[in-house]
Parts: structure tokens; C-alpha cells; sequence
């Protein structure tokens, strides 16, 4: 996922036949950089000291579809590493690509508090040089009623190395627990010059602190559902290494 604060690591836009299948694959890599699917938008938070999670999504959009998965490890305590790597199939052919992400907390995100937190990264495509679109987001997180509320702030970097450009993003989120297992999102994301997203999604608790599903739904404000798209996952959290 996700994850898309968020980086928006763009395709190329050399070809306007591609444009809304690259909007598309915009929205999703933002998920690369989030706070856990479903969300697009970064949290100040990290896998635990010495343990990893893997995420795996599928994500239809109207002229293509994306199989995402998405592994992340916290070795040191304080710097989370991720490798991910997605097939995207459609009308306009197949585009596999891969990302290399790392974060760090500068405050951990504790119940009824803040956190804040660095993410960055590269996304390219496979066959091609291996540095690509580069990013750089700082989140920042806000409990409330004992993590019943939380809202995620997000403001970042992005340089599109096909476009041979960089734009300012951003991401705003919330997450409201429904129940001990059950989590709606909703968020809102985009870059410079472009129309923002918005998403909804919800996660529930297969096993808790183990297996999670989730579901979502998100489009570009404006565009009619020209660029809608809607995700299925899961996540599994490991037990510590030590």
C-alpha cells in the first residue's frame, strides 16, 4: 500500500493515451508511504523494535488492475525499511515496478498525544535505472479519547523523474474505531497542481495484533469517477525476532 505523506511517485506523462491510468498508479503508490492500509496517508508510527509485517493489495481501477505487496522491518528500533514491489496489468500494457522506503520517528504517537516521524523514498520501474521518482514526507499524528480518534497531517516532497519535476504534497486523514476490531478511514491527499484524491476505507481484525482486512474507495474530486478505483488486502504483523 499504500501510500500513497505521502509520496505520489508519478508514471510517466510523455504519453497523454496513459494520463488517467498514470493518475491512477499516482494514487496508488502514495499507499507505499501510509498509515497502514487502507490509508494513503502517513502516520507517526513504525513496525516494532526487532519485528516486520507484510502487506498484500489488489486494486481495480477503470483501465487497469494492481497486485501490490509490500514487506517492512524495524531492525534498529527507530528506522523502519521496506521493500515493495507491484505487477500493474491493463489496456496500455503491464508495468512492474518496485520501491525502497525508510522511516523514523522523531516522537512516537502515544495514546491521547502526538508523534511525528520522516518518510523516504524511491519508486522505479524494473528494467530501468534504479533511481526513480524520489520522495520525502514528514507526518504528524493526534490522539484523542484513547486512540478512539486519530487524525494524520502530512506534508512532503516529490520529484517525478519522467516529468522532470518537483511539487509539493500533501495528506490529511482520520481514523474512528467502531469497534475493538473495526476501523473506518477517511482521507484526503493530492500534490502541486493537481486535483486531490479522497478515500474511504475500513479495517477489521481477523486476529487481533496478527491478521487484518481491508477494504476501499477513492477517486479524484472532480473527474465524474474517471479515475475511481477500489482495494482489497490484508496485512500480517510478525512476532518479534529477538
Amino acid at each position: 500500500m499504500l501510500n500513497e505523506f505521502v509520496a505520489m511517485p508519478a508514471w510517466t506523462r510523455a504519453r497523454s493515451g496513459l494520463a488517467t491510468v498514470l493518475a491512477l498508479v499516482c494514487a496508488m503508490t502514495m499507499a507505499c508511504a501510509h498509515a497502514g492500509r487502507p490509508m494513503t496517508v502517513e502516520d507517526a508510527a513504525i513496525a516494532d523494535a526487532s519485528s516486520c509485517q507484510l502487506e498484500s493489495w489488489v486494486q481495480n481501477n477503470r483501465a487497469s488492475t494492481e497486485y501490490w505487496a509490500l514487506s517492512g522491518c524495524n531492525f534498529s528500533g527507530n528506522l523502519e525499511l521496506s521493500l515493495g514491489a507491484a505487477h500493474i496489468s491493463g489496456e496500455y500494457g503491464n508495468h512492474p515496478t518496485a520501491i525502497l522506503q525508510g522511516k523514523t520517528l522523531f516522537k512516537p504517537l502515544t495514546p491521547d498525544g502526538w508523534g511525528a516521524g520522516l518518510v523516504f523514498g524511491n519508486q522505479f520501474q524494473l528494467g530501468s535505472r534504479f533511481i526513480g521518482d524520489l520522495y520525502a514526507n514528514v507526518p504528524v499524528s493526534f490522539s484523542f479519547q484513547d486512540d478512539r480518534y486519530i487524525v494524520h497531517a502530512n506534508m512532503g516532497w516529490l520529484h517525478e523523474k519522467a516529468a522532470k519535476r518537483h511539487a509539493m504534497t500533501w495528506g490529511l486523514g482520520a481514523e474512528t474505531k467502531l469497534t475493538e476490531r473495526t476501523t473506518l478511514t477517511t482521507e484526503t491527499f493530492g500534490q502541486q497542481r493537481d486535483k486531490p484524491f479522497f478515500q474511504f476505507g475500513v479495517k477489521h481484525w481477523l486476529l487481533v495484533d496478527r491478521l487484518q482486512l481491508d477494504t476501499s474507495y477513492g477517486d479524484r474530486f472532480g473527474r465524474s469517477n474517471a479515475e475511481r478505483y477500489v482495494s482489497v488486502g490484508m496485512v500480517f504483523f510478525g512476532g518479534s525476532m529477538r
